[in-house]
């Protein structure tokens, strides 16, 4: 009668309900508490896209067994075959995005060239030992990667990808579930770039049962040494040869990071840089969010593999930050000026809000402190320890 021919409503499980639940959980911490809003509301809408019955923008093929995560169609052919198969309702706009951006790593491979030309290493070149600090949080991915092992519910590639979530980069987790378990890259890439958003809420509890208030109010002077324009440049240069030489297979992504930093330091390419940490990481922060949300169907998330993801997540963020503060702890034995713990929780690269996390608990502690450009020292060797990490597993497993 009202011209209708055909209605979702037939097709609504309760599944799919409960995943709306969900998706407006994410766009309301977005837009109403601004945690991550760039990430978690685009993020939240694929999930709507996704999860009405006969939309049509993401198709997922029955899972393969009992248990299993079940993975996006698999499309073939050229451009304009793809278009004639997306007007036809075959596959789904977003099934071409996930394939093209995300399975070749494309995506995830040229944010982290963004995120490079985005980042100060200033802090880091000025204390080297803010590299260890980055260092020591990455202990997170090997508990997790045990930890997922004794639920004799993942193999090990499936265990490590999770491992990874804990060093709280985004592009890392991403690029490493593509190479390693790919049909677990709906729930890995959502859980990692879900809980980066939400390190505001999960580290200060860590924090406050790993210090005390006389540890959380020690005081650090703002100020650094004086870089040279020479130390910046040649520090992403050095960073990507010794990694390259040591860790082969962390070579593309220390690469793409460093090559995106020696864009913003080198004074002689502005425009590439702005364009970088501007236009471009936004156009592709869009691809991704809104795919990754679309990798989230019902019959996906509601999955027992999922639900472990999440909670073997959850121990990774917390054992990393507990890793970097332990670290600093161990280091000021033998300092005589002491480091604030505080930062050593900000070696979880989630930049910059762990920086920003520490910076809010030091001030809680003791008004007088400017924690931030410490904190972002660890913050961003987080980065280079974690895909030096990836790397290692990509050697080994």
């Amino acid at each position: 009668m009202f011209g209708l021919y055909e209605m979702a409503f037939a097709g609504l499980t309760w599944g799919n309900i409960l995943m709306f639940f969900l998706a407006g959980v994410l766009i309301y911490l977005g837009i109403v508490k601004k945690m991550e809003p760039l990430l978690l509301v685009p993020m939240g809408f694929g999930m709507l896209l996704v999860n009405v019955p006969f939309a049509g923008l993401m198709f997922h093929a029955p899972a393969s067994s009992a248990g299993a995560v079940p993975m996006p169609v698999e499309i073939h052919g050229n451009i304009s075959e793809l278009m004639s198969a997306v007007a036809s309702g075959k596959i789904g706009l977003l099934n071409i995005l996930y394939q093209f951006g995300l399975q070749t790593e494309i995506i995830p491979m040229l944010m982290f060239f963004c995120i490079g030309a985005m980042t100060d290493f200033t802090p880091c070149i000025s204390r080297p030992i803010y590299l260890v600090f980055g260092a020591a949080t990455q202990v997170g991915i090997f508990v997790v990667l045990i930890l997922s092992l004794l639920t004799g519910h993942f193999s090990l590639p499936e265990a490590a990808s999770i491992g990874i979530i804990g060093g709280a980069t985004g592009p890392v987790a991403v690029y490493f579930a593509v190479a390693r378990a790919p049909h677990l890259l709906g729930p890995i890439a959502l859980v990692a770039y879900s809980y980066m958003a939400l390190v505001p809420i999960l580290q200060p509890p860590v924090i406050r049962a790993m210090t005390t208030k006389k540890q959380r109010q020690i005081y650090m002077k703002p100020a650094f040494r004086k870089v040279s324009k020479l130390e910046k440049i040649l520090f992403p240069i050095s960073i990507f040869l010794v990694t390259a030489l040591f860790v082969p297979k962390a070579a593309p992504l220390v690469g793409m990071l460093m090559g995106g930093n020696l864009l913003y330091v080198c004074g002689v390419t502005e425009r590439l840089s702005h364009t970088a940490s501007t236009a471009f990481i936004d156009i592709l922060t869009i691809l991704l969010t809104v795919t990754v949300g679309a990798l989230m169907p019902a019959v996906v998330f509601l999955n027992t593999s999922t639900l472990l993801i999440i909670v073997l997540a959850a121990i990774a963020f917390a054992v990393c930050t507990a890793g970097g503060i332990a670290a600093v702890q161990f280091v000021n034995l033998f300092l005589k000026e002491k480091i604030n713990p505080l930062i050593g929780a900000a070696g979880v690269s989630a930049i910059p809000m762990a920086a920003r996390v520490a910076q809010v608990e030091g001030q809680k502690a003791n008004p007088r402190n400017f924690l931030l450009m410490h904190a972002m020292g660890p913050n961003v060797a987080g980065a280079i320890g974690c895909s030096v990490v990836a790397g290692i597993f990509l050697s080994l497993i």
